[in-house]
């Protein structure tokens, strides 16, 4: 049974910093792209970050490059978002995701962001 349970999420001010886990478990997690998105209840969920199985390869949204930094561990299975810099309009429910863009066939539950002061 596939599983992304993504864990790391808070409350943080503006300017401030966070680093989420998504833990995969029953598939092989290094044999697939990885991506993260976020959701703003009421609205679409956004892509937001995407890594290749090996992690040579990533690509962000406009919104958090040179912010977030995606990354992935696959000796355990683990996928990591490092959000800098975070600021008002970042709050969200974050979640990982097998494959990206429209391509992703299994999403997790996810963890609360929320950037206040």
């Amino acid at each position: 049974d596939v599983q992304l349970q993504a864990s790391g999420g808070g409350l943080v001010q503006p300017g401030g910093s966070l680093r989420l886990s998504c833990a995969a478990s029953g598939f092989a997690f290094g044999t697939y792209d990885m991506s993260w998105g976020r959701q703003v209840p009421g609205k679409m969920a956004d892509w937001i970050a995407m890594i290749t199985r090996d992690g040579s390869r990533t690509q962000y949204a406009a919104s958090v490059k040179g912010r977030f930094t995606i990354s992935r561990d696959n000796t355990n299975s683990t996928l990591y978002l490092q959000m800098n810099d975070l600021k008002f309009g970042d709050t969200a429910v974050y979640f990982c995701r097998r494959g990206w863009g429209v391509g992703y066939d299994k999403q997790g539950q996810g963890t609360l962001v929320t950037v206040s002061s």
